[in-house]
């Protein structure tokens, strides 16, 4: 059994999107598979932007994200889902990993950073309207890339392995259940 945190990124509360659903099918199959899971929705989750290094460093964190930090820590597997807006995961998502990287949760401070979050893993899945290959290959998958490199690993979280899913606008719905039994795979198995 595995601790999992589902991350759901996508800012728009609308159940229809695709991205909710993916989220919804990977916990579900998760659940059923005997892990133990627990979701942050980020279309609900009140908190506010970093505006200064004084804040991110000297300020506690509010009340709704000392509660995701303490979900991350109790987590083994990071489940994160976000949609490609302007070729970058969208505001909301990268101002909630500003506001739970804080110094002496996921970095400790010295001459060199110490990652924090080591022994977890990750599964990021990314919804786009273009062919997930022309992302991968052409645009080298960037936003991936940062949010690998940049935030995850940097704090200590691997393997970072991911999923993209083209080509979601308009999509036939034999296609979304594909993807949806695609999550569920993933869900049970923790991955």
């Amino acid at each position: 059994m595995t601790d999992i945190l589902i991350i759901d990124g996508h800012p728009d509360p609308d159940p229809a999107r695709l991205g909710h659903a993916l989220a919804d099918a990977y916990e579900e199959a998760a659940r059923g598979a005997g892990h133990s899971v627990d979701r942050i929705d980020l279309a609900g989750l009140d908190f506010p932007l970093l505006r200064s290094r004084h804040e991110w460093a000297e300020e506690p964190p509010v009340p709704a994200i000392a509660a995701a930090q303490q979900a991350i820590t109790k987590a083994q597997h990071l489940a994160i889902f976000y949609p490609l807006w302007l070729g970058e995961m969208p505001a909301l998502l990268k101002g909630f990993f500003e506001q739970v990287a804080r110094p002496n949760f996921a970095i400790g401070e010295g001459k060199m950073p110490v990652p924090l979050l080591k022994g977890r893993s990750a599964r990021v899945v990314i919804t786009m309207g273009m062919p997930a290959a022309f992302y991968r290959f052409f645009y080298r998958a960037h936003s991936l890339r940062s949010l690998e490199r940049n935030i995850l690993k940097f704090s200590g979280i691997k393997p970072v392995r991911s999923t993209l899913i083209g080509m979601v606008e308009g999509a036939a719905p034999k296609q979304a259940e594909q993807w949806l039994e695609q999550m569920g795979e993933l869900g049970r198995g923790a991955r």
